[in-house]
Parts: structure tokens; C-alpha cells; sequence
């Protein structure tokens, strides 16, 4: 059994007053059912299950009237046995994007307030909130606004890795508290926790494979299941997407590997196919960042907050959003090669990737900043307060771009870098150098800030 941050989210969510009917979306294969199941189980005295994929006809309880009272009568007839308890009864509703009905109604749900309902979806972003002319005819844009709680979940970050593997919270909050007062891992510690951050490479985060490699220690086993699952999501594609856009979004998918091979990463669509332009495939790039597989990381024209308002958005990366994923799209014995070190000029792809897995699982967006002269830094993140740059180096040799930028403030305002690599904590003038492992530790925390009342008597 895998513990996941997600359940500190559903508890918070089951503790709220008034709480709205949850929605929990994340790429297919990250642990939703699993999850959900079992945090009905141990908080409802009674659980109502349906997977409108598994169980298609349970689609019929939700259509015509979205009364809740006749989608209770309904769900009783095709699911006998089942106890609808007021207060104490929690409905899941499992691959909620195939049945946009039942979408709708849960602002039905959420006025009436007897019912707790629980949805998870697979391709909410590619079909739940579909603005095309075939999606809206379809009804598919009738999404409740205001009346449900939409939270993401992501395959196993990290941290939650090292919870598998049976590491505790005092090592794991050591290593924090190295990171926060800038100070040498312990040397155990320090080769444990790069082991362990190999492992995390080849295998990634989708429960299933962590199990695997948990249970048998197998790589071919691992990267097996890996596989498998890639062709599952190779077939949503063509499931699931236009007949025009099939093709186009697994040219794009499998074209990743070799777009992060080149020294320059910026995303270039005449390496998914010769003359390809942004026109035929940019709808595809959105298919695969909505159903969770990808995510772009935008140039950013300065490197300021806020990030977000200086990107770029016709010049991106694209990253896997595991980096397991990304392993298994190169060739077999890639694994093998990275856990013995030996790994050439790819290395450096690879360790991106990380670090983009790294930002992702804890919610962030991706930038990096690039000009034409050639400067090039991989990363720029809102940290402490500030625009901090973020550069991967498998050695501790000096990058020629972040030197640039840290020696021109007045030009570049950027105070601060964080160097990853194969190293040890250290630190010289602006730039915190910390071990790979430690990626998963750089998330910005917000201040708490209070708006003093405004004294209105001065008006008089």
C-alpha cells in the first residue's frame, strides 16, 4: 500500500463545512481509484460505487431529469443492495468524463447537500472541458462552475518514492533541514538518497510500476509494465482524439526523446516531421498536456516576475510529466546504464526532465529564459520571493550562462541560483549548489499576508 499526499487533501476536504463534490483529475494509471476507494471506506458508513467506463450502462441513472432524488431512484434499481444514507454515504463516480451528465449534476448535489459525491477523471482536460463546436454540441462545456472542488493528482513525486522505499520521516526531514540551513548531507545519507534518486529515474511515479519494481527489483519487469502502460495511453490517443489529430499527437509524443537530445531544447515541430509546422501541430501539443502526459516549459522574454506574464508561448520545451515515462521511451537498457553511471552527453536531457518532474508533482509551471546570443538557463522558478534561476549540472564545473547573468544584475535582476548536481550541499556567493535529490524541495512559500482595514473616517 502506497502512502500519497492526496490523502491529506481528501481528509481536509471531508473536515470542510459546506463541503462541494470533489473532482479529482490526473493522467490515467496515477492512483485515483485506488485512493478514492479507500478513503471512502475508512470515513462513509456506506460507499457508492460506478465506473462509467467498466459499467456504461449506469450512464442511464443520469440522464433526463438531474433531480436528485430520481438519479437515487435510479442508482438503486441498477445497483441493488446499495444504501443511499443521508450524511453518511459517499458516491464515487469513476472516469466522470464519459458521462457529462452526471458532470452536470453535481451542482444538483452540491444544492441538495444529503450526498457526498466523489468524482475522478482520467481526460478531463481532453474531454470535460472541450470548448470545439463537435464538444459543445455534445453538451461537454456544461461543466458546474462553482459547485465542485477540482484538485490534480500526479503519479508519486519524489518524497512519497522514499516513503515507499521505506525511508522515515527523520531521515527524509533531515535532509530538509540540510537543505534549509545550506548545510552537508551526511555522507550515508548522501549515497543512500542518490541511489535511491537513480531508482526514481528509471522508474518513475505511476503506482503500478512502483510496486513492480518494489516487489521483484526486475528492470525488465519494470520497464515492461512501463511499456504497457505507454500503449495505453497511445491508445486514448487514438480513443479519445479527432480523427484528425491521431497521428499527430503520437508523432509529437514519441518525438520528446529526440527533442530533449538536441543542444538546443526549444520544441521544433521538423523533428516530429519533416515541414512540420506549428499550425498542424499545436492542437496536438494541447491534447497531450490536457490529458496530463506532457507539460511545456515557456521561454520567458525576462528573467522577472512574474513568470507567467513574460513567457513566451510559442517557444517552449516539452518535458514528461514522469520521468519514468521518458526512460522507458528510449531505448531497453537505458536503466541499466543510468544506474551504473554511465550515461554520456543524454545525461543532461535526463536530469531535466527530472527537475521538470520535480516542479510539476509540486503543482509549479516551467520556464527557462533563452536569447539568441546563446545564453541559455534551464530553469527560472518564483523562490522566496524572487525570480531564482535553476541550473542542472551532472558536475560541479561553472556555467558560463548563470555567471553572465549573476554578474549583470542591473541588466538580468537576478539575485539567486540553485545549482543540482551529482554533489554535496555548498554554497559560493549567490549561487546554492545541492544534490539532485534535494529538486523536490525547491517550491515557493507563499507569506501569509493580511490587508490592514483602510480608515474610512478620513473620507470625512
Amino acid at each position: 500500500m502506497l502512502k500519497r499526499k492526496i490523502e491529506s487533501v481528501l481528509a481536509e476536504w471531508m473536515n470542510s463545512k459546506n463541503r462541494k463534490p470533489l473532482v479529482i483529475k490526473g493522467i490515467r494509471q496515477c492512483g485515483k481509484t485506488y485512493i478514492v476507494q479507500k478513503f471512502a471506506k475508512e470515513n462513509f458508513e456506506s460507499v457508492v460505487y460506478i465506473n462509467f467506463i467498466l459499467d456504461p450502462d449506469k450512464k442511464s441513472a443520469f440522464t433526463g431529469s438531474i433531480d436528485v432524488d430520481t438519479i437515487i431512484l435510479n442508482l438503486s434499481a441498477l445497483l441493488p443492495g446499495s444504501r443511499f444514507v443521508k450524511g453518511k454515504t459517499c458516491i464515487i463516480l469513476d472516469e466522470i468524463q464519459e458521462c457529462r451528465e452526471a458532470r452536470t449534476a453535481l451542482k444538483s448535489f452540491q444544492i441538495d447537500g444529503r450526498f457526498d459525491i466523489i468524482a475522478t477523471g482520467s481526460l478531463l482536460g481532453v474531454r470535460g472541458y472541450g470548448k470545439s463546436e463537435k464538444n459543445k454540441a455534445d453538451g461537454q462545456d456544461s461543466i458546474p462552475v462553482g459547485y465542485e472542488t477540482v484538485v490534480e493528482m500526479y503519479p508519486l513525486d519524489f518524497e512519497e518514492f522514499l516513503w515507499a522505499n521505506g525511508i522515515n520521516e527523520q531521515v527524509i526531514d533531515s535532509v530538509k533541514a540540510c537543505f534549509e540551513s545550506e548545510t552537508v548531507v551526511p555522507d550515508g545519507v548522501h549515497k543512500v538518497m542518490m541511489e535511491l534518486l537513480y531508482r526514481y529515474v528509471i522508474v518513475g511515479g505511476l503506482p503500478e510500476v512502483v510496486n513492480t519494481f518494489l516487489e521483484t527489483k526486475n528492470i525488465d519487469l519494470t520497464y515492461k509494465m512501463q511499456r504497457s502502460l505507454i500503449t495505453e495511453y497511445e491508445e486514448d490517443m487514438i480513443k479519445y482524439a479527432d480523427d484528425a489529430d491521431k497521428s499527430r499527437i503520437r508523432e509529437c509524443f514519441e518525438s520528446i526523446p529526440k527533442q530533449l537530445a538536441k543542444e538546443n531544447k526549444k520544441f521544433q515541430y521538423s523533428i516530429v516531421r519533416k515541414g512540420g509546422r506549428s499550425s498542424q501541430y499545436i492542437g496536438s501539443i494541447q491534447w497531450l498536456e490536457d490529458a496530463g502526459l506532457v507539460r511545456r516549459c515557456y521561454n520567458t522574454q525576462i528573467t522577472e516576475l512574474p513568470l507567467e506574464g513574460n513567457s513566451i508561448k510559442d517557444c517552449f520545451k516539452l518535458y514528461t510529466t514522469d520521468i519514468g515515462m521518458l526512460i522507458a521511451m528510449l531505448d531497453y537498457g537505458t536503466q541499466a546504464d543510468i544506474l551504473k553511471g554511465n550515461l554520456l552527453g543524454y545525461k543532461g536531457a535526463i536530469f531535466e526532465n527530472l527537475m521538470a518532474d520535480f516542479l510539476c508533482k509540486s503543482g509549479q509551471k516551467l520556464y527557462y529564459f533563452q536569447k539568441d546570443s546563446g545564453l541559455e538557463l534551464d530553469f527560472l522558478v518564483r523562490y522566496k520571493g524572487e525570480c531564482v534561476v535553476l541550473e542542472i549540472k551532472a558536475k560541479s564545473g561553472k556555467a558560463k550562462s548563470l555567471n553572465t547573468v549573476l554578474k549583470n544584475k542591473s541588466v538580468y535582476h537576478v539575485n539567486n541560483a540553485i545549482k543540482l548536481g551529482v554533489y554535496n550541499v555548498g554554497r559560493e556567493e549567490g549561487v546554492l549548489t545541492i544534490p539532485l535529490y534535494m529538486g523536490f524541495l525547491i517550491k515557493d512559500k507563499l507569506a501569509e499576508v493580511i490587508v490592514p482595514d483602510i480608515d474610512l473616517s478620513l473620507l470625512n
